[in-house]
C-alpha cells in the first residue's frame, strides 16, 4: 500500500531539540578533532581530496599521520549525517515551524562551503590563510548551530527582551569582541610552530606581537563581560541570564589561563589543544549568552 500522510513520522518539539542539540556537539567536536589533525602534524597525512591518496580511498594503517587525518575526514562524514537529521527533523517536526528549517538549511550550506574549502586548504598545502578560512568557517557553523538549538528550545513568535537596553548593547559588544579575538588567534596561529605539517610555511609575523594583540582582545572581551556582569546585578536581571554571563567570564578566564602558559612553556601541542577546547567554548557562552538576552515562552511538550 501506498504510505499515507499519517504514515510519516512525526518528532515532537522536545525530540527535535535534542537532535539540534546533537548537531551542535558534533560540530563542536569537529572543532577539535581538526585542531588534532594539525597539532599531531598530520595535515598533509593524506595529501589528495576526496580520496587519502591518488589511489588509495582508506588511509594505510601503518602511516599514524595518514590515519589521523583520514579519522578526521570520516568524523566529517558523521557530522554531515546529524545535519541531515537536523534539517528532516526541522521538516518533520510538528508544529512545522519555517524559521528552524532554515536555520537547518543553513547548516547544510555551511557543511558544503567547508567541505570545498578543506579541499582546496589540502590542495595549496595548508596555506595559512586556507587554514584561518577554515577555522572561521567553522566558527560561522557554529553560530547557525547555536541560534538553531536555542530557537528549538524555545516557542514561535517576538522576541522580548527582558534587559535594559544597554545591557544589549553590550551584548553584541561581546558578540563583536569574540569575533575579533577568534581571528587574532588564528593570526597567531598561523605565525605559530603548529602548521600541520613541517613544510608548511608561517605567516611572517612576530609572534609575540600579534600575541600581545591577541591578548589586548582577550582583556577587553573579559572587562567588557565582567562590566555587563555588574549592570545585570544592579538591574536584578534573570537568573538565567545571570548564569551564562557567569559561565562566559569562567570560560575567558580558564581560557586565557591555558593562552598565557602555553605561550610561556613554548606552546606544547596538548596545551594547544585545551587552547581550541577554550576558544569553542568561550564562542559558545558567548552566543548563548547574547541570545539569552530575549525571551519567547519555552517549549513544553509532553511528546517524546
Amino acid at each position: 500500500m501506498p504510505a499515507t500522510l499519517d504514515s510519516v513520522p512525526r518528532l515532537s518539539p522536545r525530540t527535535y531539540h535534542r537532535v539540534c542539540q546533537l548537531a551542535l556537539f558534533a560540530l563542536a567536536f569537529i572543532v577539535v578533532t581538526g585542531a588534532g589533525v594539525r597539532l599531531t602534524g598530520s595535515g598533509l597525512g593524506c595529501s589528495d581530496w576526496p580520496t587519502c591518496e591518488q589511489n588509495e580511498l582508506v588511509a594505510p594503517l601503518d602511516n599514524f599521520n595518514a590515519m589521523v587525518e583520514f579519522v578526521n575526514r570520516a568524523i566529517t562524514g558523521l557530522v554531515s549525517i546529524v545535519i541531515i537529521l537536523a534539517v528532516l527533523g526541522s521538516l518533520l517536526r510538528r508544529p512545522l515551524r519555517h524559521d528552524l528549517v532554515w536555520w537547518s538549511l543553513g547548516l547544510v550550506g555551511g557543511l558544503i562551503a567547508q567541505i570545498v574549502l578543506g579541499g582546496l586548504t589540502v590542495k595549496f598545502e595548508l596555506s595559512p590563510p586556507f587554514v584561518m578560512a577554515h577555522f572561521a568557517l567553522s566558527m560561522v557553523l557554529l553560530w547557525n548551530a547555536v541560534v538553531l538549538e536555542h530557537r528549538a528550545g524555545e516557542a514561535d513568535g517576538p522576541a522580548v527582551a527582558i534587559v535594559a537596553a544597554m545591557v544589549r548593547r553590550l551584548g553584541r559588544a561581546l558578540f563583536v569582541l569574540a569575533a575579533i579575538v577568534l581571528f587574532t588567534g588564528t593570526v597567531v596561529t598561523g605565525s605559530g610552530p603548529h602548521g600541520g605539517d613541517e613544510r608548511v610555511r608561517r605567516l611572517p609575523f612576530y609572534i609575540p606581537e600579534v600575541a600581545r594583540i591577541h591578548g589586548l582582545f582577550v582583556i577587553a572581551l573579559l572587562a567588557t563581560t565582567v562590566v555587563t556582569l555588574w549592570l545585570l546585578q544592579r538591574n536584578g536581571a534573570p537568573r538565567s541570564v545571570n548564569r551564562r554571563g557567569q559561565v562566559l567570564v569562567g570560560a575567558i578566564v580558564i581560557q586565557a589561563l591555558i593562552g598565557y602558559t602555553q605561550y610561556f612553556t613554548g606552546v606544547p601541542p596538548g596545551l594547544a589543544l585545551l587552547h581550541v577546547v577554550g576558544a569553542t567554548v568561550v564562542w559558545i557562552a558567548v552566543l548563548r549568552f547574547h541570545l539569552g538576552l530575549w525571551t519567547r515562552a519555552e517549549v513544553v511538550d509532553g511528546g517524546g
